[in-house]
């Protein structure tokens, strides 16, 4: 692995989407110019009000979307290769599983979608599990978990194929305290292997306690990028520089 390479590198990129409205098309823009590189390794933050770029940014970086212009490479390779997908692991914010399958049977699944060895796969499985903490749930009904419960399971999907980078999309959103602290030692635990971390949250204390570098946009564009030194000396931390930056 070539650590020289980043885990998610955007040049000069933009986003325009071709919108229609009674009878006529026009433009809006999701990114433009977005410069930004995340090293492996790196635990980064995505700040941003609503509409504001960030689910564009993780399209594109997913290779859900294609950029109008400039280029985005995930582990030095297009976003929408194989290759790089295999890589990847994603947690959206509201992950959906079938209810009727536990979360054991929900895991065998993705991991053979992912192409994982049959030999290995429940060694996997349980590994998966052991990390978010759901080896006592993991023979009962989807649909009687709690939304932190499934939450977990939907980490637990996220990694099943031991991805190097992994995405999250609001991934405590709708948490209550307790599950919020869980679900940061989980990420924070995934940090110390290595795992390249990219986090989009409205929670801002969770990203100042768990990411490196922060980066905030505005209007599509990257507008501030912080470190965990800008925060910490600042006298309001990382909620007034994100206030300052966006008003």
């Amino acid at each position: 692995m070539d650590q020289a390479i980043a885990a998610l590198s955007f040049k000069g990129v933009g986003k325009t989407y071709r919108r229609s409205h009674l009878g006529r098309t026009y433009l809006s823009r999701g990114v433009e110019g977005l410069d930004l590189d995340i090293a492996r390794g790196e635990a980064f933050g995505l700040l941003g009000l609503n509409g504001s770029g960030k689910t564009t940014t993780f399209k594109l970086a997913l290779g859900l979307l294609r950029p109008t212009m400039g280029e985005v490479s995930t582990l030095g390779l297009p976003p929408f290769s194989p290759q790089a997908l295999s890589r990847v692991g994603f947690l959206p914010e509201l992950p959906y599983f079938y209810p009727f399958l536990t979360p054991e049977e929900s895991l065998i699944f993705y991991g053979r979608l992912s192409g994982l060895d049959p030999a290995g796969l429940k060694r996997r499985v349980a590994e998966a599990l052991e990390l978010v903490g759901l080896s006592s749930h993991s023979r009962r009904r989807i649909a009687e978990l709690s939304k932190g419960t499934v939450q977990r399971l939907g980490l637990a999907q996220a990694v099943i194929h031991d991805p190097e980078l992994i995405i999250l999309d609001e991934p405590v959103s709708g948490l209550d305290p307790l599950a919020i602290r869980d679900f940061r030692d989980m990420l924070q635990r995934l940090s110390d292997r290595g795992k390249t971390l990219v986090i989009s949250s409205h929670s801002i204390s969770e990203l100042e306690k768990l990411c490196h570098r922060v980066g905030i946009l505005k209007d599509g564009r990257l507008a501030r990028l912080l470190t965990q030194q800008d925060w910490r000396s600042a006298p309001g931390g990382l909620e007034d520089l994100f206030v300052e930056t966006v008003k």
